[in-house]
Protein backbone atom coordinates (compact mmCIF):
# COMPACT_ATOMS: atom_id res chain seq x y z
CA UNK A 1 0.00 0.00 0.00
CA UNK A 2 1.69 3.54 -1.21
CA UNK A 3 1.78 5.58 1.95
CA UNK A 4 0.19 9.18 0.94
CA UNK A 5 1.85 12.72 2.41
CA UNK A 6 -0.70 13.06 5.52
CA UNK A 7 -2.31 16.52 5.12
CA UNK A 8 -5.47 16.00 7.02
CA UNK A 9 -6.40 17.99 9.81
CA UNK A 10 -7.12 15.44 12.63
CA UNK A 11 -6.11 11.70 12.36
CA UNK A 12 -9.22 10.95 13.91
CA UNK A 13 -11.24 11.36 10.59
CA UNK A 14 -12.89 7.79 9.72
CA UNK A 15 -11.78 5.87 6.73
CA UNK A 16 -13.14 6.44 3.74
CA UNK A 17 -14.99 3.07 1.72
CA UNK A 18 -15.23 4.14 -1.75
CA UNK A 19 -17.89 2.30 -3.83
CA UNK A 20 -17.02 2.55 -7.93
CA UNK A 21 -13.74 3.86 -9.16
CA UNK A 22 -14.66 5.67 -12.08
CA UNK A 23 -13.15 9.12 -12.79
CA UNK A 24 -14.46 11.02 -9.24
CA UNK A 25 -14.47 7.80 -7.37
CA UNK A 26 -11.00 7.06 -7.81
CA UNK A 27 -10.11 10.77 -7.90
CA UNK A 28 -11.78 10.63 -4.11
CA UNK A 29 -9.38 7.67 -3.24
CA UNK A 30 -6.65 9.02 -3.79
CA UNK A 31 -7.37 12.61 -2.29
CA UNK A 32 -8.60 10.83 0.81
CA UNK A 33 -5.38 8.79 0.66
CA UNK A 34 -3.03 11.70 0.48
CA UNK A 35 -5.12 13.46 3.03
CA UNK A 36 -4.19 10.97 5.95
CA UNK A 37 -7.08 8.86 5.52
CA UNK A 38 -7.49 5.11 5.41
CA UNK A 39 -9.00 4.24 2.19
CA UNK A 40 -10.39 1.12 0.57
CA UNK A 41 -11.99 0.87 -2.69
CA UNK A 42 -14.71 -1.55 -4.86
CA UNK A 43 -15.42 -1.60 -8.24
CA UNK A 44 -17.68 -4.14 -10.09
CA UNK A 45 -15.07 -4.64 -13.16
CA UNK A 46 -11.99 -6.40 -12.46
CA UNK A 47 -9.95 -3.81 -14.38
CA UNK A 48 -10.26 -1.08 -12.25
CA UNK A 49 -9.95 -2.71 -9.50
CA UNK A 50 -6.90 -4.55 -10.29
CA UNK A 51 -5.47 -0.84 -11.76
CA UNK A 52 -6.08 0.77 -8.56
CA UNK A 53 -4.48 -2.69 -6.91
CA UNK A 54 -1.64 -1.79 -9.32
CA UNK A 55 -1.27 1.67 -8.44
CA UNK A 56 -0.99 0.78 -4.20
CA UNK A 57 -4.50 0.94 -3.04
CA UNK A 58 -7.02 -1.62 -1.34
CA UNK A 59 -9.22 -2.71 -4.16
CA UNK A 60 -11.28 -5.62 -5.13
CA UNK A 61 -14.46 -6.15 -6.74
CA UNK A 62 -16.44 -8.31 -3.94
CA UNK A 63 -19.11 -5.49 -2.04
CA UNK A 64 -19.86 -7.66 0.57
CA UNK A 65 -16.58 -7.90 1.34
CA UNK A 66 -16.12 -3.81 1.32
CA UNK A 67 -19.08 -3.69 3.29
CA UNK A 68 -17.71 -5.49 5.93
CA UNK A 69 -14.93 -4.00 5.99
CA UNK A 70 -16.43 -0.85 6.38
CA UNK A 71 -18.74 -1.77 9.14
CA UNK A 72 -16.21 -3.54 11.04
CA UNK A 73 -14.18 0.10 10.82
CA UNK A 74 -17.05 2.81 11.05
CA UNK A 75 -15.92 3.98 7.68
CA UNK A 76 -17.96 6.56 5.60
CA UNK A 77 -18.88 5.31 2.89
CA UNK A 78 -18.76 6.58 -0.81
CA UNK A 79 -21.30 5.98 -3.52
CA UNK A 80 -20.25 6.39 -6.88
CA UNK A 81 -21.80 4.79 -9.09
CA UNK A 82 -23.46 6.03 -11.84
CA UNK A 83 -27.33 6.42 -10.86
CA UNK A 84 -28.79 3.13 -12.57
CA UNK A 85 -26.71 1.39 -9.75
CA UNK A 86 -27.67 3.31 -7.17
CA UNK A 87 -30.23 1.71 -5.61
CA UNK A 88 -28.79 -2.06 -5.84
CA UNK A 89 -25.23 -0.53 -4.17
CA UNK A 90 -28.12 0.74 -1.58
CA UNK A 91 -29.34 -2.60 -1.11
CA UNK A 92 -25.84 -3.92 -0.33
CA UNK A 93 -25.19 -1.56 2.39
CA UNK A 94 -28.67 -2.14 4.01
CA UNK A 95 -27.52 -5.76 4.23
CA UNK A 96 -23.87 -5.56 5.55
CA UNK A 97 -23.35 -1.96 6.47
CA UNK A 98 -26.45 -0.39 7.82
CA UNK A 99 -25.29 1.95 10.66
CA UNK A 100 -22.22 3.60 9.06
CA UNK A 101 -22.80 6.78 7.74
CA UNK A 102 -23.55 7.20 4.11
CA UNK A 103 -22.89 9.91 0.89
CA UNK A 104 -22.48 9.64 -2.66
CA UNK A 105 -21.48 11.95 -5.74
CA UNK A 106 -23.98 11.56 -7.96
CA UNK A 107 -24.96 14.57 -9.99
CA UNK A 108 -28.84 14.47 -8.60
CA UNK A 109 -29.80 14.30 -4.92
CA UNK A 110 -33.39 13.99 -4.71
CA UNK A 111 -33.34 10.86 -6.54
CA UNK A 112 -30.82 9.50 -4.61
CA UNK A 113 -32.50 10.65 -1.50
CA UNK A 114 -35.79 9.22 -2.52
CA UNK A 115 -34.23 5.64 -2.93
CA UNK A 116 -31.66 5.75 0.26
CA UNK A 117 -35.63 6.34 2.06
CA UNK A 118 -36.57 3.29 0.28
CA UNK A 119 -33.60 1.30 1.35
CA UNK A 120 -34.26 2.70 5.07
CA UNK A 121 -30.85 4.17 5.28
CA UNK A 122 -31.96 8.01 5.68
CA UNK A 123 -30.66 8.43 9.72
CA UNK A 124 -27.31 7.73 8.30
CA UNK A 125 -27.02 9.28 4.69
CA UNK A 126 -25.96 12.84 3.81
CA UNK A 127 -25.73 13.37 -0.44
CA UNK A 128 -22.87 15.20 -1.93
CA UNK A 129 -21.95 16.49 -5.12
CA UNK A 130 -18.67 17.75 -6.10
CA UNK A 131 -18.92 20.04 -8.87
CA UNK A 132 -15.76 18.96 -10.99
CA UNK A 133 -15.03 16.10 -13.46
CA UNK A 134 -13.62 15.84 -17.33
CA UNK A 135 -15.56 14.35 -20.46
CA UNK A 136 -12.76 11.30 -19.82
CA UNK A 137 -13.70 8.00 -17.69
CA UNK A 138 -12.61 5.43 -15.32
CA UNK A 139 -9.50 4.91 -12.56
CA UNK A 140 -7.07 5.67 -15.04
CA UNK A 141 -8.01 9.64 -15.79
CA UNK A 142 -8.44 9.54 -11.65
CA UNK A 143 -6.38 12.97 -10.16
CA UNK A 144 -6.27 13.70 -6.41
CA UNK A 145 -5.97 17.26 -7.40
CA UNK A 146 -9.66 17.27 -9.11
CA UNK A 147 -11.38 18.36 -6.11
CA UNK A 148 -8.84 21.49 -5.09
CA UNK A 149 -11.22 24.65 -5.21
CA UNK A 150 -13.85 22.76 -6.66
CA UNK A 151 -17.23 23.40 -5.06
CA UNK A 152 -18.59 20.50 -3.35
CA UNK A 153 -22.56 20.70 -2.62
CA UNK A 154 -23.44 19.05 0.96
CA UNK A 155 -27.22 17.94 1.18
CA UNK A 156 -28.37 19.61 4.01
CA UNK A 157 -32.25 18.35 4.16
CA UNK A 158 -34.92 18.98 6.68
CA UNK A 159 -33.95 16.26 9.42
CA UNK A 160 -30.10 15.47 8.41
CA UNK A 161 -28.33 13.98 11.42
CA UNK A 162 -25.71 16.51 12.35
CA UNK A 163 -22.59 14.43 12.69
CA UNK A 164 -22.66 12.59 9.68
CA UNK A 165 -23.12 16.21 7.88
CA UNK A 166 -19.80 16.97 9.14
CA UNK A 167 -18.22 13.97 8.56
CA UNK A 168 -19.28 14.29 4.79
CA UNK A 169 -18.21 18.15 4.95
CA UNK A 170 -15.22 17.50 6.56
CA UNK A 171 -14.27 14.34 3.96
CA UNK A 172 -14.99 17.45 1.48
CA UNK A 173 -12.67 19.57 2.70
CA UNK A 174 -9.96 17.06 3.31
CA UNK A 175 -10.06 16.66 -0.68
CA UNK A 176 -9.54 20.29 -1.23
CA UNK A 177 -12.96 21.53 -2.27
CA UNK A 178 -15.05 24.32 -0.59
CA UNK A 179 -18.81 22.83 1.03
CA UNK A 180 -21.71 24.79 -0.21
CA UNK A 181 -25.05 23.40 1.73
CA UNK A 182 -28.49 23.18 -0.26
CA UNK A 183 -31.43 21.20 0.03
CA UNK A 184 -31.56 18.62 -2.69
CA UNK A 185 -33.95 19.59 -4.70
CA UNK A 186 -32.93 22.84 -4.83
CA UNK A 187 -29.63 21.42 -5.82
CA UNK A 188 -31.23 19.40 -8.53
CA UNK A 189 -33.08 22.36 -9.84
CA UNK A 190 -29.62 24.43 -9.85
CA UNK A 191 -27.72 22.37 -11.78
CA UNK A 192 -30.49 21.23 -14.61
CA UNK A 193 -29.52 24.65 -15.53
CA UNK A 194 -25.73 24.91 -14.96
CA UNK A 195 -24.60 21.13 -15.79
CA UNK A 196 -26.97 19.14 -17.30
CA UNK A 197 -28.79 21.88 -19.73
CA UNK A 198 -25.03 22.28 -21.13
CA UNK A 199 -24.41 18.81 -22.01
CA UNK A 200 -27.54 18.66 -24.37
CA UNK A 201 -27.00 21.71 -25.70
CA UNK A 202 -23.15 20.82 -26.47
CA UNK A 203 -24.54 17.91 -27.79
CA UNK A 204 -27.27 19.52 -30.33
CA UNK A 205 -24.07 21.91 -30.94
CA UNK A 206 -21.54 19.05 -32.11
CA UNK A 207 -24.81 17.33 -34.37
CA UNK A 208 -25.21 20.79 -35.95
CA UNK A 209 -22.00 20.59 -36.92
CA UNK A 210 -21.62 17.44 -38.08
CA UNK A 211 -23.95 17.92 -40.43
CA UNK A 212 -22.06 20.64 -42.38
CA UNK A 213 -19.85 17.92 -43.70
CA UNK A 214 -16.12 18.10 -43.57
CA UNK A 215 -15.90 21.62 -44.36
CA UNK A 216 -17.58 22.65 -41.30
CA UNK A 217 -15.56 20.15 -39.37
CA UNK A 218 -12.70 21.49 -41.11
CA UNK A 219 -13.16 24.90 -40.11
CA UNK A 220 -14.13 24.44 -36.55
CA UNK A 221 -12.00 26.35 -33.88
CA UNK A 222 -12.67 27.55 -30.70
CA UNK A 223 -16.01 28.96 -30.00
CA UNK A 224 -16.95 25.09 -31.54
CA UNK A 225 -14.21 23.04 -29.33
CA UNK A 226 -15.53 24.90 -26.12
CA UNK A 227 -18.82 24.43 -26.81
CA UNK A 228 -18.88 21.04 -27.58
CA UNK A 229 -16.36 19.94 -24.93
CA UNK A 230 -18.94 18.13 -22.92
CA UNK A 231 -20.00 16.06 -26.00
CA UNK A 232 -17.36 13.83 -25.48
CA UNK A 233 -18.44 12.20 -22.15
CA UNK A 234 -19.58 8.86 -22.07
CA UNK A 235 -23.16 8.90 -23.55
CA UNK A 236 -24.10 6.81 -20.90
CA UNK A 237 -22.79 9.19 -18.05
CA UNK A 238 -24.80 11.90 -19.31
CA UNK A 239 -28.17 9.93 -20.02
CA UNK A 240 -28.19 8.88 -16.33
CA UNK A 241 -27.71 12.49 -15.49
CA UNK A 242 -29.99 13.77 -17.47
CA UNK A 243 -32.95 11.67 -16.76
CA UNK A 244 -32.15 11.36 -13.71
CA UNK A 245 -33.07 15.00 -13.08
CA UNK A 246 -35.77 14.89 -15.78
CA UNK A 247 -38.13 17.54 -14.20
CA UNK A 248 -36.20 19.99 -13.33
CA UNK A 249 -34.21 19.52 -16.49
CA UNK A 250 -37.50 20.16 -18.86
CA UNK A 251 -38.35 23.53 -17.14
CA UNK A 252 -34.42 24.57 -18.00
CA UNK A 253 -35.12 22.88 -21.20
CA UNK A 254 -38.06 24.62 -22.15
CA UNK A 255 -36.64 28.03 -21.05
CA UNK A 256 -33.48 27.58 -23.35
CA UNK A 257 -35.51 26.83 -26.40
CA UNK A 258 -38.09 29.67 -25.90
CA UNK A 259 -34.87 31.51 -26.16
CA UNK A 260 -33.73 30.34 -29.08
CA UNK A 261 -37.13 30.13 -31.20
CA UNK A 262 -37.36 34.29 -30.13
CA UNK A 263 -33.58 34.93 -31.19
CA UNK A 264 -35.02 33.03 -34.39
CA UNK A 265 -38.14 35.08 -34.34
CA UNK A 266 -36.35 37.99 -34.33
CA UNK A 267 -33.28 37.39 -36.83
CA UNK A 268 -36.02 36.72 -39.25
CA UNK A 269 -38.20 39.73 -38.88
CA UNK A 270 -35.47 42.35 -38.24
CA UNK A 271 -32.05 40.63 -39.07
CA UNK A 272 -31.00 41.36 -36.00
CA UNK A 273 -29.60 38.81 -32.55
CA UNK A 274 -28.78 42.09 -30.61
CA UNK A 275 -31.56 41.00 -27.73
CA UNK A 276 -30.11 37.26 -27.30
CA UNK A 277 -26.23 38.73 -27.83
CA UNK A 278 -26.54 41.75 -25.00
CA UNK A 279 -28.60 39.60 -22.83
CA UNK A 280 -26.16 36.67 -22.77
CA UNK A 281 -22.94 38.60 -22.37
CA UNK A 282 -24.39 40.57 -19.19
CA UNK A 283 -25.55 36.86 -17.72
CA UNK A 284 -21.58 35.70 -18.17
CA UNK A 285 -20.54 38.57 -16.78
CA UNK A 286 -22.89 37.96 -13.64
CA UNK A 287 -20.91 34.77 -13.93
CA UNK A 288 -16.96 35.91 -13.89
CA UNK A 289 -18.09 38.61 -11.10
CA UNK A 290 -20.00 36.04 -8.77
CA UNK A 291 -18.09 36.03 -5.64
CA UNK A 292 -18.34 33.11 -2.77
CA UNK A 293 -18.01 34.16 0.69
CA UNK A 294 -17.17 32.52 4.44
CA UNK A 295 -19.86 31.03 6.23
CA UNK A 296 -18.93 31.85 9.85
CA UNK A 297 -21.98 32.45 11.96
CA UNK A 298 -23.60 29.37 11.71
CA UNK A 299 -22.46 26.13 13.24
CA UNK A 300 -23.89 22.65 12.58
CA UNK A 301 -26.44 21.25 15.48
CA UNK A 302 -27.37 24.30 16.46
CA UNK A 303 -31.13 25.92 17.16
CA UNK A 304 -32.26 26.15 13.60
CA UNK A 305 -29.00 25.72 11.82
CA UNK A 306 -30.27 23.43 8.42
CA UNK A 307 -32.59 26.44 7.28
CA UNK A 308 -29.42 29.20 8.13
CA UNK A 309 -26.90 26.78 6.20
CA UNK A 310 -29.04 26.52 2.94
CA UNK A 311 -29.75 30.03 2.86
CA UNK A 312 -26.57 31.00 3.29
CA UNK A 313 -25.48 28.62 0.77
CA UNK A 314 -28.55 30.52 -1.66
CA UNK A 315 -26.59 33.70 -1.62
CA UNK A 316 -23.32 32.69 -2.19
CA UNK A 317 -21.98 31.58 0.66
CA UNK A 318 -19.22 28.80 1.49
CA UNK A 319 -17.55 26.78 3.99
CA UNK A 320 -13.53 26.54 3.33
CA UNK A 321 -11.81 25.06 6.03
CA UNK A 322 -12.94 22.41 9.27
CA UNK A 323 -14.59 24.21 12.33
Amino acid sequence: MCQPERVSATDSAPPVCVLGLGLIGGSLLRAAARAGREVWGYNRSSESADAARADGFEANTDLAATLRKAQETGAIIVIAVPMPAVDATLEAIAAHAPNNPVTDVVSVKGEVKAAVERRGLSARFVGGHPMTGTSASGWAVGDADLFIDAVWVVATDDGVDADVWTQVADLALDCGSVVVPAESLEHDRAVARISHLPHLLAESLAITGAAGGELALGLAAGSFRDGTRVAGSAPGLVRAMCEGNRDALLVALDEALALLQRARSELHAHGSTAEIVDAGFAARGAYESHERWDITDVRVGESDWINRMRDAGRRGGVIRRRR
